[in-house]
């Protein structure tokens, strides 16, 4: 397998992990799973309206600098970083 394939398939996990993780916080936590997570109270709010409103934002925006971050890991690793 080429270096290319093997990044393009790194490059394709990563993606695939972080699409996992925002549809769990944005679709099951936010809409599916909002009324058991709604007993559970974060900062006076229910959890599961929490999730709706604001985790969803967070976990997205946190998710960008993750994957900025990782990806330069594996630019990096696969030569193909900018200079």
């Amino acid at each position: 397998m080429s270096s290319n394939d093997s990044y393009w398939r790194a490059n394709l996990r990563l993606m695939a992990i972080c699409l996992t993780i925002w549809f769990i916080v944005s679709f099951l936590f936010g809409i599916i799973l909002v009324e058991p997570l709604n007993e559970i109270r974060l900062g006076g709010y229910k959890l599961g309206f929490w999730f709706a409103q604001q985790g969803s934002i967070y976990t997205f925006v946190a998710l960008i600098f993750f994957y900025s971050w990782r990806m330069n890991k594996l630019d990096q690793k696969y030569n193909v970083h900018e200079r």
